[in-house]
């Protein structure tokens, strides 16, 4: 049986890989927002992902603010894709 991809396996990067499944792009306050993460913890979690090459952070200047905004790579399709094949493959054997 096929391990479950570690860094996936944690609540928040999973929340934040399926939430830009879904999106072209994604700001942090969107990504905050929807996972309820606090600023500290969220940052941390999309370094984690973004060192792993799961998602492409963008830091631009909006005005006099940071913009950071970040968009899943084809890697980070590619494990959440082995993640969700793993996990019904542990979901199968219990049913």
């Amino acid at each position: 049986m096929k391990e479950l991809d570690p860094l996936l396996h944690s609540q928040l990067r999973l929340a934040i890989v399926s939430l830009l499944l879904s999106v072209e792009e994604a700001d942090f306050n969107y990504l905050k927002e929807y996972t309820q993460a606090t600023s500290g913890n969220l940052s941390v979690q999309i370094d984690k992902l973004s060192e792993a090459e799961y998602i492409k952070v963008r830091k631009e200047i909006v005005g006099k603010k940071t913009r950071t905004s970040c968009c899943l790579t084809d890697k980070g399709r590619e494990a959440l894709a082995e993640y969700v094949a793993a996990l019904k493959e542990y979901l199968g054997k219990l049913m």
